[in-house]
Order: C-alpha cells, then structure tokens, then sequence
C-alpha cells in the first residue's frame, strides 16, 4: 500500500490516501478545501479509481470538500457523534473561517469503535477517540503499521478541547486508551501537522504522558 499526504486549505488540514497499486483502487481519509482535486489527481496518477471517503471527524475544516466526493457517488464514512456537524455544518459558522461556504456531508456508512471495514483487499481498525469533539475516529491499518488519527493527537501536541463538544478528560482517556495501546513503531498521520510515531508521543507528549 501507498500512503500519501496533502497539506490543504484553508488552516492547513491533511488529507490523505491510501493506495493499492495492484488493486487500482483507493481511499481518502478527510476532505479539506481542494481535497477532491487533490484526491482525483492523486487517483489519476496511480490509474485508481476512488472507492471510500472516511471522515475522521465533523469539524468544518475537514469535510469542506465532503459534499464533491458523495455528489460523485464515492461511499462516505463518518462516526454518528458528529451527526449534526455533518448534516448542518452551519452550526459550526460562529468558529469556521468567515465567507466559506458549509455545505452538508451525506454520510453512508455509520462506523463505531472496533468495526473493521474490508477496504483495499485489507482490514482496516476502526477506534473511537473523542475528546476533541464528540466523534473522532482514528483509522488503523495493522499491516501497514500507521494509524491516522484526525485531531486527536499531533507531533508534540493534542487537539483543542475547549470547542463545542470537546472535553480534555475524555480526550486523555482516548490517547491513554485508544492510541497508546498501539504498538509504539505505529507512525501517526495526524489531521494537522508532520508525522510522529506512538512511541515518540508516549515518551515526550507534554500534555498526555503515558
């Protein structure tokens, strides 16, 4: 499997895909601004065709381009915590970057802690970690040992807390329960920001130290 990453706008978001070169088919985690020319791009340069959008989360930066993939008939996953931020993102105007346009997210599939979806001929771990807000998942891929998170955890850092929905103890327990539990190699594609691994986060995150 390929794994590539996109910084995009308007704060900085990551996307990303996961490739499979023999399947020619792949999947996009998050869609900032320009995800889904990105995304296409990327798709056309692998001779892929895109299969899957997963939404770690509701916030308004990263599913600004959701509604492109699902107009295109691109299954969409998101986890039913953030319903409301993917069905009227409008609610989320008073903090989002003023003049965008918020547009609402069809989510298909409704995942949960534990699922495993059967994506790119591989199972992919489906762990919830809210704290951030309410339904952040992380995406899991044993076999390629990377787990990309959302706003979660960051290099060094964890996402905000003091939004709507956000609360820094049940993101502690997330970490400590959900992310710390992955074997330390694991490299973290986080929704902002460069990679880091689990272990790194173990031994020097200053604000959840395992």
């Amino acid at each position: 499997m390929i794994i590539e990453t996109q910084e995009l706008p308007p704060i900085g978001t990551n996307a990303v895909a996961l490739i499979e070169p023999e399947r020619k088919e792949c999947v996009i985690i998050d869609a900032p601004a320009d995800a889904y020319t990105w995304a296409r791009g990327v798709a056309d340069r692998h001779g892929c065709r895109m299969t899957a959008l997963i939404l770690t989360h509701g916030h308004w930066d990263h599913i600004l381009d959701g509604w492109k993939f699902a107009e295109q008939g691109i299954a969409t996953y998101g986890h039913a915590d953030d319903t409301l931020m993917f069905g009227e993102p409008s609610r989320m105007a008073n903090y989002a970057m003023p003049g965008l346009e918020l547009k609402p997210v069809r989510i298909d599939h409704w995942i949960s802690q534990g699922q495993m979806l059967s994506l790119l001929g591989t199972q992919m771990e489906i762990r919830h970690v809210p704290g951030h807000c309410p339904g952040n998942i992380l995406v899991y891929l044993e076999n390629e040992s990377a787990a990309i998170v959302g706003d979660a955890i960051f290099a060094g850092s964890i996402g905000r807390y003091d939004l709507p929905g956000g609360d820094f103890a049940i993101l502690d327990k997330s970490i400590r329960e959900q992310i710390y539990t992955l074997p330390d190699a694991t490299k973290i594609y986080p929704g902002h920001g460069p990679t880091t691994t689990v272990g790194a986060e173990k031994q020097g995150n200053p604000f959840v130290r395992a």
